[in-house]
C-alpha cells in the first residue's frame, strides 16, 4: 500500500523542472565556451600588436570618475 502517490501533473512538473534545470546547464556550458573563445582570440590580437610594434590601445579615463587623492611620505 503506498503512502504518497505522485499525479501526471507532479510527474509534469518534475519533467519541466528537469528539462529548464538541463537546459540552463547546456546554456551555461556554451556561453562558458563562448568566452573562451573571445578571450584566446583577444590574447592572440594583443600579442601578434606587440609583436608588429603597435602599441596597444588603452580607453581614456572618464571625467566623471572620482579623482583620488595619493598622500605620498617625505
Amino acid at each position: 500500500m503506498p503512502i504518497a502517490k505522485i499525479t501526471r501533473q507532479g510527474v509534469a512538473a518534475i519533467a519541466m523542472a528537469v528539462a529548464l534545470l538541463w537546459g540552463f546547464v547546456l546554456l551555461d556550458h556554451v556561453e562558458r565556451e563562448k568566452a573562451l573563445a573571445l578571450h584566446a582570440r583577444v590574447l592572440r590580437e594583443l600579442r601578434e600588436l606587440q609583436r608588429r610594434g603597435v602599441p596597444v590601445p588603452v580607453s581614456v579615463p572618464s571625467p566623471l570618475a572620482p579623482h583620488r587623492f595619493h598622500i605620498t611620505a617625505g
